[in-house]
């Protein structure tokens, strides 16, 4: 089975849709254009509820099939990032500072297309719950709406999402039956020392050797206390220390973005991190202060809906083009909250070649959108079937 005929049909006002969207990115949970635009389609789409205002900018719509069943959630994130837009596009962001540079706007679309072809056909026996969500890129809007709970307020039994791919090839799908993204931490250190006159380094408690230390004995935590066949990925992003060629500075700061996949991991990590930065600092005579932010746990796959998700993608898109065991990867997603909440799975859909992800050039492929919501759309047919 090839993309939905009347999905099919849906594209040109899908198209529309996705480029009102990317006209007007927003950030983060302050959504007020792009939550009303959505709940104003699934108005005319005819959801039988839409409930807006959860994790402050989300929306979650419903839609009850010919039957009673079970309710399976679908999820499309909101938020754009900020990036001034390079694309030139006649549709380009009209709001400065802020692009749809991770196709968030299309996820929408493919959401929404699979609402109106449900709402139309509603061949399935139970409910469909639509999980527009905010805070994706930054805020966790995922676990907000979890944690205000709309899996037990809307009996959401599985859940899944998926995520465009560029410079994969285009419909095609990738999945992983367990573990398919890391969790992401974030460390940030300040070191503090005495600045003085860099001619005279021997009055001052330099803070950039302790650094420099620093930076480097992080990564011994890979190859040192790691066991060789796990993930993991300790990577020192950002230096900010000295303000002039003759001055010892009193302080400087570095951060740190953590990847990894187990709990114990994780916590080994934050283990020897603390230990080495503290080592330094006493071996070096200066003191510090560390932020360790947990971020996003691990994005963890339910095999069996893995498995399941991708039998539905190689109808849509055919037995070559999908791969239910393509490996994981060190991103990170807040889908990984649902995940912990309720099982089900996650995908990501190829959009082939262009700019990548969170990319000033990059732009959703608006020819991608109908097999992103006839995978949708064909999941619920199968997962409730009549």
């Amino acid at each position: 089975m090839p993309v939905i005929n009347r999905i099919a049909a849906l594209a040109p006002e899908m198209t529309e849709w996705r480029r009102w969207l990317h006209r007007h990115p927003e950030l983060e949970f302050d959504l007020p254009q792009t939550s009303a635009f959505v709940a104003e389609r699934l108005r005319e789409i005819g959801v039988d509820e839409i409930h807006e205002g959860i994790a402050k900018s989300g929306i979650v719509a419903l839609i009850r099939g010919q039957k009673d069943g079970p309710c399976i959630g679908l999820r499309a994130d909101m938020d754009a990032l900020p990036i001034d837009e390079i694309t030139g596009a006649e549709y380009a962001s009209e709001h400065p500072g802020k692009m749809h540079a991770c196709g968030h706007d299309g996820h929408t679309t493919m959401l929404l297309g699979a609402a109106k072809y449900l709402a139309e056909t509603r061949n399935f026996a139970g409910t469909v719950a639509l999980l527009f969500q905010p805070a994706e890129e930054d805020g966790g809007g995922g676990e907000v709406m979890v944690k205000e709970g709309v899996m037990e307020r809307f009996g959401i039994t599985q859940v899944y999402g998926i995520h465009n791919s560029p410079n994969m090839p285009f419909g095609h799908f990738v999945t992983e039956q367990g573990p398919l993204m890391a969790a992401v931490d974030t460390a940030y250190v300040t070191v503090t020392g005495k600045g003085g006159h860099g001619a005279t380094p021997h009055i001052c408690v330099d803070p950039i050797p302790a650094i420099v230390n620093m930076v480097s004995a992080l990564q011994s935590i890979v190859s040192r206390n790691l066991d060789p066949l796990q993930e993991l990925v300790v990577s020192v992003t950002e230096i900010h220390v000295g303000t002039a060629n003759n001055i010892i500075p009193e302080s400087g700061w570095f951060c740190a973005t953590i990847r990894s996949f187990t709990p114990e991991v994780r916590a080994m990590v934050e283990k020897r991190f603390h230990e080495i930065v503290e080592g330094i600092a006493a071996a070096h005579g200066v003191s510090i202060e560390i932020r360790y932010d947990k971020g996003y746990p691990p994005t963890i796959n339910d095999p069996a809906r893995a498995r399941f998700a991708a039998e539905v993608a190689r109808e849509i898109s055919g037995a070559e083009a999908v791969s239910d065991s393509s490996g994981r990867e060190m991103g990170a997603e807040d889908f990984s909250y649902m995940l912990e909440a309720r099982p089900g799975a996650y995908l990501f859909m190829g959009t082939g070649p262009g700019a990548g992800l969170h990319h000033p050039a990059f732009d959703f492929n608006d020819e991608a959108a109908p097999i992103g919501a006839s995978f949708f759309a064909r999941l619920v047919e199968r997962a409730l079937p009549l």
